[in-house]
């Protein structure tokens, strides 16, 4: 089941609070614990309305100050200081603490009340991506024309695409009905006909367009006199008396706020005898403007003809009232029983909610997305800080992570070399690392003990105590006995060493874990909305058709470890039964190993083979290839059927679509070493200390 669904506009005022009201039945009737959430809501009075509004409907009772990320003042404010990063994490925050108490959440998006509308829109697209949430996209018709609505919605849908971001379904809003068959005939001539559910249209309606009185006193700050409650008057138009009462009753329609100076007794009471008439339109309310009240004689005549309708009182002067009173949005309170029923009726009516339910509810969990699986990493890590030894400790990149890693309390550092040279580089650096440990292996009490140990440990090879000790000197051996013996609980090396360099120590001395023949490898692939597992890309050249299927169960195991749920594709030349040779026959073989496998330690863990890259991950290709299948188009670890495919393929992704690969990290091993590219970044090195950080204490916990 999807686990969200983000509800994002083209532009303000376009209905979204009414359209994510008729959601909440959807929820309610295909989860059993459905909440809502908004990254970011408006400052001041209102904000969280529409936070009241659906918790009401969800009878949750998560607090409101849980239920959203930021205020829009503090979202500018981080900008300003350039901490985009600061807002990502902290929704990210916010929406994975309502995951634990949720098995759905409705997301919705800004209410557009900004400068700029591109900018939100382009905010709430990067939340949806971010957050790995399908989108449902909200439009509006009012006052547009057929050809302006078209544009805007595509428009939105180029702009998420580009994103990353699931379309699930558009709803065009507020559609007049005289405009509606133009609207219909102009997109099925467009390629967009309407179909209730994946593009669908909803009514402008008056009772959703009006603001009830109670919205209007408080955008006017003012205070009641008379009449009952507020929240059930709602305002279809409003009329200035500023001509004579003979005239002025004329122009009186159906819900008419009358705004009149408060000194003009004459019109007040006029308008007081039109509401108890039986042949006049009935009247929302009366505004007093001025800050002048009847007083008198004049206040004594009104309390005696039993008022009914509300009559407020403003300070400002009839032009600046009326200006506010027409500037004033449209809500839905929680206390509006009858746009309440109406909003739900409107949706019920126009939505086929059966088909949506489908595509939303049965769509399948989400991808992870590049910043979720981030956040995740460190917040993991973070959780249980593990010691982490960092060989190439006079590598300035290395430096530079171990600043970034420690200040946020991700891991514990051991820095590995010279103390007086990397005492110097931290100094010109101006880093702050007080809390790392700086050991120089040739100057240590370990080195000697080591020496035995190792000398030990390859004695069936026949080295000797002089090999061994100038082996020892080597900082990854080093680094890599250290972990052996418990003295760091797992090592990250090769930013200026090869990969050989920093995995032949571990196989040598870690050594595999049990039920495991071979040490493989995967590169987590953080590509646009989404992150893909590869393996083996690093570490097995040929393997056969048991060390695939191995890898295959591996992979799924390190997939689920880092919050992927794993689905995998056993990639070949061909899909399905198409193909022939010993390769495929090989990928073929692999499948039905690993399936076999899977049934005995893994049960229900979807694999499939052989399949075309492209069949795996695409599901237009998915349909036309192998319709009968269940992953594919939705694989997200993929097998490579050997080194040169897996490795090739990895880098051409990384180059040419600019994506990060992490990696390689290594699987099967008793304690965790993880290998860099020579190429790596500061942000490769503390992504793989984090990964390396988790696998640490799932060993210990194992062992345990």
């Amino acid at each position: 089941m999807s686990k969200s669904l983000y509800i994002t506009a083209t532009e303000a005022k376009s209905g979204k609070t009414s359209v994510v009201l008729g959601l909440t039945d959807l929820a309610l009737r295909n989860a059993q614990r459905p909440g809502f959430f908004r990254p970011i809501i408006d400052d001041g009075p209102g904000s969280v309305d529409d936070i009241a509004l659906i918790s009401s409907r969800f009878e949750t009772r998560t607090p409101v100050e849980e239920m959203y990320a930021l205020t829009w003042s503090k979202v500018m404010e981080l900008m300003a200081q350039n901490k985009q990063e600061a807002i990502w994490n902290e929704i990210i925050r916010a929406y994975q603490n309502l995951e634990e108490k949720h098995d759905f959440i409705l997301c919705e998006g800004t209410d557009f009340n900004s400068s700029s509308t591109a900018f939100e829109f382009d905010i709430n697209a990067e939340i949806a991506d971010m957050l790995g949430i399908p989108v449902l996209l909200v439009a509006s018709a009012d006052e547009k024309t057929p050809d302006q609505t078209l544009q805007a919605v595509e428009l939105a849908h180029n702009s998420l695409a580009r994103k990353g971001c699931r379309i699930i379904s558009t709803l065009i809003n507020l559609v007049h009905p005289e405009r509606r068959k133009g609207l219909i005939d102009y997109l099925g001539s467009s390629g967009r006909p309407v179909d209730n559910c994946s593009l669908c249209l909803l009514p402008y309606d008056n009772l959703m367009a009006a603001p009830n009185l109670q919205e209007i006193a408080d955008n006017l700050n003012a205070t009641k006199l008379y009449g009952g409650d507020l929240h059930e008057e709602h305002v279809y138009d409003y009329l200035v008396a500023a001509m004579q009462l003979q005239n002025m009753v004329e122009h009186i329609k159906f819900g008419s706020l009358i705004i009149v100076p408060g000194d003009r007794v004459d019109v007040i009471i006029g308008c007081l005898a039109a509401v108890a008439s039986r042949t006049m339109p009935y009247i929302s309310g009366i505004i007093l403007t001025g800050g002048f009240v009847p007083e008198g004689r004049a206040k004594q005549m009104i309390e005696g003809l039993n008022v009914t309708v509300p009559i407020l009182s403003v300070p400002e002067e009839t032009y600046r009232a009326t200006k506010r009173i027409n500037d004033t949005p449209s809500g839905i309170s929680p206390r509006d029983e009858r746009k309440i029923t109406q909003a739900l009726s409107i949706f019920e009516e126009n939505v086929d909610s059966a088909k949506l339910a489908g595509r939303i509810f049965r769509a399948g969990p989400p991808g992870v997305s590049p910043k979720m699986f981030e956040y995740r990493l460190i917040s993991q890590a973070r959780s249980s800080r593990q010691r982490i030894v960092l060989p190439e400790g006079e590598e300035e990149r290395i430096l530079l992570a171990a600043e970034n890693l420690l200040s946020r309390k991700i891991a514990d550092i051991i820095l590995l070399g010279n103390p007086d040279s990397i005492t110097a580089k931290i100094a010109r650096l101006g880093l702050r690392l007080g809390e790392a440990e700086i050991v120089n292996p040739l100057d240590s009490e370990l080195f000697e003990q080591y020496v035995g140990l190792y000398q030990e440990l390859r004695q069936h090879k026949g080295v000797t105590e002089e090999a061994v000790r100038d082996a020892m000197r080597d900082h990854s051996l080093f680094g890599t006995m250290m972990v052996y013996r418990g003295e760091a609980d797992g090592m990250v090396s090769g930013s200026i060493n090869t990969t050989e360099n920093t995995i032949r120590p571990a196989l040598q001395v870690i050594k595999t874990r049990p039920g495991f023949s071979i040490v493989s490898s995967v590169f987590f692939m953080c590509l646009p909305g989404r992150v893909l597992v590869y393996g083996d890309c690093a570490i097995v050249t040929e393997p056969d058709d048991k060390q695939l299927a191995e890898i295959a169960l591996s992979s799924a195991a390190t997939a689920r470890a880092f919050g992927i749920e794993p689905k995998v594709a056993m990639l070949s030349y061909s899909s399905g039964q198409s193909g022939k040779g010993a390769d495929v026959e090989k990928v073929r073989r692999a499948t039905r190993l690993a399936q076999e496998l899977a049934a005995k330690i893994d049960p229900g863990l979807p694999i499939e083979g052989p399949m075309q890259y492209d069949a795996a991950v695409d599901p237009g290709v998915a349909r036309l290839k192998m319709p009968e299948s269940k992953i594919a188009g939705e694989a997200t670890v993929l097998i490579f059927p050997d080194l040169d495919t897996g490795n090739i393929t990895y880098k051409a992704v990384q180059r040419s679509a600019g994506v990060i690969a992490i990696g390689p990290i290594l699987q099967g091993l008793k304690k965790p070493v993880n290998d860099l590219s020579r190429g790596c970044s500061v942000a490769d090195i503390i992504n793989t200390v984090a990964i390396t950080a988790i696998q640490a204490r799932a060993a210990r916990d194992a062992a345990s």
